[in-house]
């Protein structure tokens, strides 16, 4: 099945982009990013950027408090083949035009890819280009919930997503 990713949200107050690769199946199905109720990101956002607070319930608040916190959401992936929510399951991937929304914003300063799938399509297509390469480039651990040899939990991925802190200085 192809699967599209959504619009960017990101506006001129952003300083760091977070890129997944392409929304899981809960996700594309609520039309939301990182709708996926196991899914760490929005408790490593609130936990980072929001004094420890749980997530707002309703979606356009978490949007809103991602954009009051400088952080743009979008996906490396505009559209790809896949069945489920795996990234190794993702065929024929077609990159979005992140050079383009980076000259867009230029207060961005860091591109901070969720996961391994994220930078690497993000590095072969993009790896190069000059807008790109102007900005940190962070990789960090996927917030998905499966548990892999370094990060079992929320825990240890909030410790190493505590490395976002230094751009917001």
């Amino acid at each position: 099945m192809i699967v599209h990713s959504f619009p960017p949200i990101i506006d001129a107050g952003c300083r760091m982009l977070i890129l997944g690769s392409m929304p899981g199946a809960a996700s594309l199905k609520a039309h939301r990013y990182y709708w996926n109720p196991r899914n760490y990101m929005w408790r490593i956002l609130y936990a980072l950027f929001g004094d420890g607070r749980e997530p707002d319930d309703e979606y356009e608040s978490r949007i809103a408090f991602a954009l009051r916190s400088g952080v743009a959401l979008w996906d490396t992936i505009a559209s790809c083949e896949r069945e489920g929510s795996l990234d190794s399951e993702i065929r024929q991937a077609i990159p979005n035009d992140i050079p383009g929304l980076l000259a867009e914003y230029p207060r961005v300063r860091a591109v901070v890819c969720n996961g391994t799938k994220s930078f690497s399509e993000l590095i072969k297509h993009y790896g190069e280009h000059p807008e790109v390469r102007k900005r940190e480039l962070l990789r960090m651990p996927s917030t998905s919930p499966i548990p892999t040899r370094d990060y079992r939990g929320l825990e240890d991925r909030l410790e190493a997503w505590k490395r976002l802190l230094d751009i917001q200085a």
